[in-house]
């Protein structure tokens, strides 16, 4: 008895030397297909501003809960402005936010203070305030200078608020000579 491959056992047996046009073409279009969604699924790297970025949001928070902390302390004209500031301080740690959110088109971070279980330390001043809006002032100012558009008038905006509450808003009273 002679056996006789059918055509259809001829298309799906194993070629060890032959490879058609039919077949090459199906790998290469399956082959891309795969690259295709490959990198669909990965995201970009963040911009390098999104660091500073982040770095200025922190800045922000920190400068707000330190002029939260002075003014539980504080006499009551002092403690108004130091609560005017932690408010200045956490808009412009949501318009930040809101900055970063839109470059990299997710939610921006969010930093959660850490506890300790450390002894009590002396509460803030508003001195102490104001040497770290001072700080932020500095930081937004430099950051500024590298930035272009949108994100450098916000820093420039931020960095002058923080200038005029250091140096202004709380700024020690004259003393009087005679």
């Amino acid at each position: 008895m002679l056996l006789v491959p059918s055509a259809t056992d001829t298309d799906t047996a194993p070629d060890a030397g032959h490879l058609s046009r039919r077949r090459l073409l199906a790998g290469a279009a399956a082959l891309a297909a795969l690259g295709v969604s490959a990198a669909a699924c990965g995201s970009p790297p963040p911009p390098p501003e999104a660091d500073e970025l982040t770095a200025q949001i922190d800045r922000a928070r920190t400068d707000s809960r330190l002029a939260t902390d002075a003014s539980a302390t504080a006499r009551p004209p002092l403690a108004q402005t130091l609560t005017a500031v932690a408010a200045e301080r956490t808009a412009h740690a949501q318009a930040l936010s809101d900055e970063l959110t839109r470059l990299v088109g997710t939610e921006a971070p969010t930093t959660t203070p850490s506890t300790s279980t450390a002894a009590p330390v002396k509460p803030p001043t508003a001195r102490d305030v104001a040497a770290a809006l001072r700080q932020s002032a500095e930081s937004a100012t430099e950051l500024a200078a590298t930035m272009s558009g949108y994100r450098a008038g916000l820093l420039g905006s931020i960095a002058a608020a923080c200038t005029a509450a250091a140096d202004v808003a709380l700024a020690p009273p004259p003393k009087d000579t005679p």
